[in-house]
C-alpha cells in the first residue's frame, strides 16, 4: 500500500461494544480493528474515523458517551473524524472531498454494521471512484430477526465482493 491509501473506520463507538447488547463477535472484533489501525498508524497511512450521530433515542446521540469512539480505537490528533446522519458517510460529511485533497485512491475499510453503513460506504467509495479493499473479518452487526450476525456479513462479503478487494484483518497489507 502507499501513501494514496486512506485506512476508514466506521461507527467503531462505544455504544456497538456495549457489554450490555454488543455486535457479534465484538471483543474479537474489536482486537483485530485495534491491531489494524495500530499497523495503519505504523505505516503512516492517513486514517479517517466515521462516526454516526444517532435520532433522540437511539445509544448514539451526539455528545452522549455512546456515541464516543470506542477507546482502544481513539483518534489522535490530526486523524480524520467525520460525524454522518446517514449510511453513506459520503453523503453527509466532506470525506471524499478531504480523501481527494490528500491525494487518496485507494480506501482499505472496516467498522460497523455490515448491511448498513459498511456496505453503503463502501458503495459510496466505489461510485465516486475510489478503490476499496474491504477487511472481511472486519465488520460485524446484530443478528438480524432469525438470521445470525455472522451470516449477515458473510452476505455483505459476497455482494461486494466482486466490486472490493476482500482481505483478512491478518493479511490486510497497511505499508
Amino acid at each position: 500500500m502507499s501513501s494514496r491509501t486512506a485506512f476508514v473506520l466506521i461507527d467503531t463507538q462505544v455504544n456497538m461494544f456495549d457489554p450490555t447488547h454488543p455486535v457479534a463477535g465484538a471483543d474479537d472484533l474489536l482486537a483485530r480493528l485495534a491491531d489494524l489501525l495500530a499497523r495503519a498508524r505504523a505505516a503512516r497511512m492517513p486514517i479517517a474515523f466515521v462516526r454516526n450521530c444517532g435520532g433522540p433515542l437511539d445509544p448514539d446521540v451526539r455528545g452522549t458517551p455512546g456515541w464516543e469512539i470506542h477507546p482502544d480505537l481513539r483518534p489522535l490528533d490530526g486523524e480524520l473524524v467525520f460525524d454522518k446522519t446517514t449510511c453513506n458517510a459520503f453523503e453527509t460529511t466532506s470525506l471524499g472531498e478531504e480523501l481527494r485533497a490528500r491525494g487518496i485512491k485507494r480506501l482499505v475499510v472496516a467498522g460497523l454494521q455490515s448491511e448498513f453503513c459498511v456496505r453503503d460506504t463502501t458503495l459510496g467509495a466505489l461510485d465516486r471512484g475510489f478503490e476499496v479493499t474491504l477487511i472481511s473479518n472486519g465488520h460485524s452487526t446484530y443478528d438480524a430477526g432469525d438470521i445470525p450476525a455472522a451470516e449477515v456479513t458473510a452476505t455483505v462479503n459476497a455482494e461486494l465482493g466482486g466490486r472490493v478487494r476482500l482481505e483478512m484483518a491478518h493479511e490486510a497489507n497497511l505499508g
